[in-house]
């Protein structure tokens, strides 16, 4: 016990040092799961800031047009509906995909409407037989439409080569189609550990796509919602640093549901829904699959199910809003763990009232709290949370539970000495309300029960008793006579040679008339202790 109160403030230190480096390491051990997921739910929390925290502004220029359930199973209702529509006749005709006609008939009656600019999230990898009505019109519109491209993986991952670009077929765009300012990729990259997706890149090299890093000059291509910026007069906002950005992402709901495409091509709802054209004016059109069968969902920090077209419209938004995050280096991380550690060793070791140095853990932690979600809604800086406070909070924690154990192991034996000299009821009243023990030092008046008692004829005994035995006799006695007062809830005053001096009611009271009764109870066993004593004395 005494080793470890002089040892205190050295075992606090490696308690600290234990729960600091040990979120640290975490970092570094992605296949232990209890540390690694100490970073991982950072991103948990990150992930919550994105969707709690503010949001990148709800553009109402922004129309989604979904290839819906709806749409894929579009059925005239009579056959005039048709009879004179060009766009449902083909939507009828086949399957989806349709002759891509049916893209050339919309972007006519998008653009006549005075739409300022349409995004196919859409990939033209084959020839069709509507190619050329659909060439002619990307070629009238070029300035206004942008088309996607994609890349396939497969190789990189079968054979660790670079990945294959995947444009639109050349019977659309002239080769080098990734060249033309109407194409851009359609493809996010996710997060390795979890396969979300929070970042948007904007550019990429086909070293970078290799998993190898740029060369200086190398051409980059550009992705869907960066060549619709350019195309919107925003080619100077577009990040062209090859690198990937976090996003701040808009309100779920801001995008969804889309319009139904087959609304568009029948008259009655295109002037019912929509004003005869007059709502796409100065609109911003993004074409896409959102449908469940087509298979077009992303997991991202807006939900597992985020429909590819909606993260375009995000990430075009971000761009143009210049709505990115910014996450702290690695270097803060590791320093905002150890100031951490630091400061819970701090507040263990110097506030040593429990429940306060508790509050202070709790106040300090909310309060980081509170400027990270400032950070990250004004400054757009995310601030790492889960690290930081896993080791404030574990050191604080830990070390005041070991600061507790110390301190009852301490009032325990603090207790035990007492009581070898002192009633415990006493002990009791010392250590368990020592501000009311103390007051009452200061004097008060009160009621007492008082009991004295001592050895008939006493100063004739000391005068002819050998000294050694009568020492030994006499402890005997008052150990007896104190025993007795204790089992009867008395306070042992004081001895006065040979006599006893017995309190009830100073301490604690259970009223005069209970107190005159323990201590006339005491008094009766005191004789019959002394009877017992004198038989074995005589033997």
């Amino acid at each position: 016990m005494h080793w470890l109160l002089r040892r205190r403030l050295l075992i606090l230190t490696a308690i600290s040092l234990f729960w600091t480096g040990l979120v640290v390491v975490a970092h570094f051990c992605p296949s232990f799961p209890f540390l690694s997921n100490i970073w991982r739910s950072e991103q948990a929390f990150q992930d919550l800031l994105r969707r709690e925290g503010r949001k990148t502004a709800t553009r109402p220029d922004f129309v989604f047009v979904g290839i819906d359930q709806e749409t894929l199973q579009f059925q005239p209702f009579d056959e005039a509906q048709i009879a004179n529509n060009r766009a449902l006749q083909l939507m009828t005709e086949r399957p989806f995909p349709w002759s891509r006609e049916v893209w050339a008939l919309l972007l006519d009656r998008l653009f006549k409407s005075g739409a300022r600019l349409v995004v196919f999230d859409l990939v033209f990898t084959r020839t069709d037989d509507g190619d050329p009505p659909f060439r002619e019109t990307l070629d009238r519109y070029r300035d206004k439409v942008v088309v996607g491209a994609n890349f396939d993986f497969s190789g990189v991952r079968d054979f660790g080569g670079s990945a294959k670009n995947d444009p639109p077929n050349p019977s659309l765009i002239s080769p080098p189609q990734m060249e033309d300012d109407r194409v851009g990729y359609v493809v996010f990259f996710p997060d390795a550990l979890d396969q979300k997706v929070r970042a948007a890149r904007y550019t990429i090299t086909d070293r970078q796509l290799a998993r190898q890093s740029p060369v200086p000059g190398e051409l980059p291509y550009e992705s869907l919602s960066a060549r619709a910026m350019e195309k919107l007069g925003h080619s100077a906002d577009v990040p062209r640093d090859l690198q990937s950005h976090p996003i701040r992402f808009s309100t779920m709901d801001a995008y969804l549901p889309p319009r139904p495409l087959w609304e568009l091509f029948d008259e009655k709802l295109w002037h019912a829904n929509y004003a005869g054209g007059n709502f796409f004016r100065d609109k911003i059109v993004l074409i896409g699959p959102s449908a469940q069968i087509l298979h077009d969902f992303v997991d991202t920090p807006l939900g597992p199910d985020t429909p590819g077209p909606v993260l375009h419209l995000n990430a075009l938004a971000a761009g143009l809003s210049h709505e990115f995050l910014t996450n702290t280096p690695r270097w803060v991380n590791f320093m905002g763990v150890i100031i951490a550690g630091l400061l819970a060793w701090t507040l263990i070791a110097w506030v040593r009232r429990p429940a306060l140095c508790l509050l202070t853990l709790v106040g300090v932690s909310v309060a980081y709290l509170g400027v990270g979600r400032i950070l990250y809604d004004q400054l757009g800086l995310i601030l790492v949370t889960v690290p930081t406070l896993s080791a404030f909070l574990l050191t604080g924690v830990s070390g005041k539970g070991f600061d507790y154990v110390l301190e009852r192991l301490e009032k325990l034996r603090t207790r035990r000495t007492l009581e070898r000299y002192v009633s415990k009821n006493l002990v009791r009243e010392i250590l368990d309300n020592p501000g009311g023990y103390y007051s009452s030092m200061l004097g008060s008046r009160k009621p007492v029960t008082v009991l004295f008692c001592d050895i008939v004829g006493f100063t004739t005994l000391i005068e002819h008793a050998d000294p050694v035995v009568l020492v030994k006799k006499l402890n005997e006695y008052l150990s007896r006579m104190v025993t007795n007062i204790f089992d009867n809830g008395g306070t042992l005053d004081k001895f006065i040679g040979d006599a006893v001096m017995g309190v009830w009611g100073n301490v604690s009271s259970r009223g005069v008339a209970e107190d005159a009764k323990a201590a006339v109870g005491a008094a009766l066993e005191m004789r019959e202790s002394l009877r017992e004593l004198n038989e074995q004395w005589r033997a």
